[in-house]
């Protein structure tokens, strides 16, 4: 038609990102002690609070500075990762500092096993790894790597939430571990014969190279006796063309060579030369075959790791059932360890001897046994007591003593050495009641003074009447009421410059304007609503929560 104008369509924006999404995904999960799981939003205090870690004994030789031990803790992973990152005294040691994470969960497979319950719905399984992938986000070093151990049952989504929590460019690779070396003839499709290994690191990482095997050795061979040694021959022909490999060579014995069309040497005429004069070009045994190069076995480098890992290489389910019940013949065995060979294999890959090895679903104590006897540090968390006394503790013991002759230990020449300190993820500070929120009974005196300083970031220190320092600010910890007289004394003993956080279980409010016009910028808070407060305004715990549905959870009421 004439005359009528024509519009172009105004351009969609593009909205939304690419995400996994599940039931609950903006909560949180509460780990109960007979296994179970809760929705709980994520300023509940069940799972923000920043939990002690109290002292059960050492085992060897310890340090009087305790967060620098090899680590052995009993408790839910999210606690004890939630612990490691926030508590000052373990932040030290652990925030940033941590170069390998290898994670083993339960799988997901719908079946139970003797050691846990395995049958989480999915949902669940989604947020139990999401948190803690989060809190292990922040103890990584600059160049850590988390080696995340599954099969089939949640692999594939697994493999989104790591792309949420560390971006897809932090995606390494996908290791298949050969777990099996025997066909189930009892299996209805097919006979499941490995797993995987998600490993995340940043985009620059560099794997440490694997010991070259007999194998790729023994195709070196040195036909011409070259006092260098055995060597192997290498093409010396390029696919691609370049002009300066363009050139004639004549053979030793008058015959000529040029390369086919559309290729070219490798290397140009004046390297050619300098290579030829130092024995490196082999024209075969009658010397009019065509040029390779020489590549000697005491000039190769190290293996390059590959992505199938052999059950020859790194052992299978069978080699670690037999670790386990050599360990202990008399206890029905562990029902899912991993070879030691297997982690051997990882730590060597992802760190070197110092470096902090991390595993917080640690089982049967695989991992720390690897890392302790490879020289690094480690830190083992352990949700079953169980689990920790039938198996970890004692493990853990014996390779420290000396008695754990198996596994890696001949090829390391282990006979024992260093030790490692226990410890327990202490009880919540808090009880709730009819939808109360109290202090516990335990919370007492120095016990709720050390509680206190650990929600609020303090290092805690006692020095009467303080008991904690957190740059310029001290804190005081009143387990009572708090009034004028407190407060004076408070302020007559607080050095110059310094200001004041005081808690108290009891508030006088007339105390509140009598501290801000003794020291100006000092606080009075009331304990635990002024802790609960802190975690409900917190944005590390929100997890991008929209204001709607925050509401889906109400956290419980505070008792005044």
């Amino acid at each position: 038609m004439t005359g009528e104008r024509r519009t172009r369509p105004a351009p969609i924006e593009p909205s939304g990102r690419l995400e996994l999404t599940w039931t609950n995904k903006p909560l949180r999960l509460l780990a109960h002690e007979d296994g179970s799981y809760e929705w709980v939003h994520p300023s509940d205090f069940r799972v923000a609070e920043v939990r002690l870690l109290h002292d059960v004994g050492t085992v060897g030789d310890s340090s009087k500075k305790r967060a620098a031990d090899n680590l052995l803790i009993r408790g839910d992973a999210l606690n004890a990762l939630t612990s490691l990152g926030r508590l000052p005294e373990f932040a030290r040691e652990y925030q940033g500092k941590v170069k390998v994470v290898y994670i083993d969960p339960p799988f997901n497979t719908q079946q139970s096993f003797l050691n846990y319950d395995d049958a989480l719905e999915h949902s669940v399984w989604l947020t139990m790894i999401r948190d803690r992938l989060l809190q292990i986000r922040d103890l990584l070093t600059p160049d850590g790597t988390v080696w995340l151990h599954l099969d089939d049952a949640e692999m594939h989504r697994a493999r989104l939430v790591l792309d949420e929590v560390f971006g897809p460019q932090y995606f390494i690779g996908t290791i298949i571990w050969q777990k099996a070396d025997t066909v189930r003839n009892d299996a209805k499709r097919f006979s499941t014969a490995h797993d995987y290994l998600l490993v995340y690191g940043p985009p620059d990482w560099l794997a440490n190279r694997l010991p070259r095997s007999e194998s790729m050795n023994d195709v070196y061979k040195n036909p011409d006796n070259d006092p260098r040694g055995p060597w192997l021959a290498g093409t010396l022909i390029s696919p691609s063309y370049r002009a300066s490999g363009d050139f004639v060579v004549e053979t030793p014995g008058g015959v000529t060579h040029q390369v086919p069309k559309g290729t070219s040497w490798r290397v140009p005429r004046q390297t050619f030369d300098e290579l030829l004069a130092d024995n490196r070009i082999w024209f075969g045994k009658n010397g009019t075959a065509t040029p390779q190069r020489k590549l000697f076995l005491s000039e190769a480098k190290e293996r390059v790791v590959d992505t199938i890992w052999d059950v020859k290489e790194v052992g299978g389910n069978r080699q670690s059932k037999g670790e386990i019940k050599k360990l202990f013949p008399d206890v029905e065995p562990f029902a899912t360890p991993k070879p030691e060979r297997l982690l051997e294999r990882i730590i060597h890959i992802a760190s070197n001897p110092g470096d902090i090895v991390l595993d917080c679903f640690l089982g049967s104590g695989t991992t720390a046994a690897v890392a302790h006897k490879m020289g690094r540090r480690w830190v083992g968390v352990e949700y079953s007591a169980e689990t920790l006394e039938t198996f970890a503790l004692p493990r853990l013991s014996k390779v420290v003593d000396g008695s754990d002759e198996g596994g890696i230990s001949e090829h390391y020449g282990w006979t024992g050495g260093g030790g490692f300190r226990i410890l327990d993820v202490s009880p919540s500070m808090f009880d709730a009641q009819d939808g109360l929120v109290f202090l516990a009974d335990w919370m007492t005196n120095g016990t709720l003074a050390e509680a206190t300083a650990a929600q609020l970031g303090f290092e805690f220190e006692m020095d009467p009447p303080f008991a904690g320092r957190k740059g310029r600010s001290r804190l005081a910890v009143v387990d009572g009421v708090v009034n004028e007289s407190v407060v004076r004394l408070l302020a007559g003993v607080l050095p110059e410059n310094q200001r004041v956080v005081v808690c108290g279980t009891a508030i006088d409010p007339e105390a509140r304007p009598i501290l801000r016009e003794l020291r100006p910028g000092s606080t009075l808070r009331k304990i635990p609503s002024a802790l609960l407060d802190e975690y409900r305004n917190s944005r590390q715990l929100r997890l991008g929560l929209e204001p709607a549905e925050e509401k889906a959870v109400e956290p419980a009421e505070v008792s005044t």
